[in-house]
């Protein structure tokens, strides 16, 4: 596919390629595999990867953590270059505040349904219908979301067969938990040179890609469903050419250079019509027809000079408004 790339960009010599995914994909041999066929990287790491501990302990520092510049001042990020494994990789540890935010609220929500669940065990243990096995399993499924098992501190204590339990809720492990590791993101790249600011904005660029995937699966300008196919080859079909509207409407976006969602572009492309006026002259025959031209806005007007609408629609040209050329005196 690489080969592929360049081909169909005419390159003579090989271009540099940076290949962003999540940290479902980490692997050391993936990463050798991208660097030998050309490809550099760009991951989000698992917090739980050493190399991402690491790079959060040194984030916590006192003035590790740094605004960036441009259009990202309300982002901070502190970066460091390390050994990941064997590997030579740039770590940037990113503060994103709608993550902190969102986890806060998950943090939040599964702490109710814990305390719950561990004042349910507390009854349980109180009239000795527990043993302890079976409680140190259902204390490690209620606390095994959302960091619970950082700030909920749990004594567990007893026989096996009369248990005894007290926890609490640590707020100060909690505030800790929410200054040092929540609201944050370990990227790692071999793009050395690069920016922290052109580092963050690759990263986000996945997410393009997956709002092509929700438009496909919620519906929108070009979704799969509902699909009333049932041969294969039918439905092979059907989501090729619900590919093919994305890639479309994709590309119909990029070209245009607009800042709106997609179904805001596309309304407004569809926007650009032509009245058609049936005229009569009395005799014999098909009577004619003159073609009006609609009024355009801003954007309309750019669309129609980029698709050479006009083709189609001459009476388009004529109602796009054009400076008169001054004359050479």
């Amino acid at each position: 596919m690489h080969r592929a790339l360049d081909a169909g960009a005419g390159r003579r010599r090989p271009s540099e390629r940076t290949l962003v995914r999540d940290g479902g994909f980490w692997s050391p041999q993936l990463e050798l595999s991208l660097d030998t066929i050309g490809y550099c990287s760009l991951i989000s790491l698992p917090l739980g990867h050493n190399a991402a501990e690491a790079a959060l302990v040194f984030a916590a520092g006192r003035g590790a953590m740094k605004k960036l510049a441009g259009n990202l001042t309300d982002v901070r990020a502190a970066r460091t270059r390390v050994k990941v494994g064997e590997l030579d990789r740039t770590l940037l540890v990113v503060e994103s505040k709608e993550l902190l935010e969102g986890q806060k609220r998950g943090i939040a929500a599964a702490l109710v349904k814990a305390t719950a669940e561990l004042e349910r065990l507390e009854r349980l243990v109180e009239s000795k219908r527990i043993r302890r096995t079976s409680l140190e399993q259902r204390l490690k499924k209620a606390l095994r979301r959302e960091h619970l098992s950082t700030f909920v501190v749990v004594d567990l204590g007893g026989t096996d067969a009369a248990p005894t339990l007290t926890w609490r809720v640590d707020s100060e492990l909690r505030t800790q938990l929410e200054e040092t590791r929540l609201g944050r993101r370990v990227l790692c790249t071999d793009r050395h040179s690069w920016t922290s600011e052109r580092i963050v904005h690759a990263f986000r660029g996945q997410w393009n890609v997956e709002e092509l995937f929700r438009r496909a699966k919620k519906g929108g300008i070009s979704p799969w469903g509902p699909s009333f196919q049932r041969a294969d080859g039918s439905l092979r079909l059907h989501t090729f050419a619900t590919v093919i509207g994305l890639m479309l409407v994709s590309l119909a976006k990029i070209h245009t250079g607009t800042n709106e969602s997609a179904r805001a572009m596309m309304a407004s492309l569809a926007g650009i019509q032509a009245t058609v006026v049936r005229t009569t002259t009395g005799g014999m025959g098909r009577r004619p027809t003159v073609m009006l031209a609609p009024e355009l806005t801003v954007q309309q007007r750019r669309a129609v000079d980029l698709f050479a609408l006009d083709r189609w629609m001459p009476s388009l040209s004529s109602c796009i408004a054009t400076r008169p050329r001054r004359g050479r005196e």
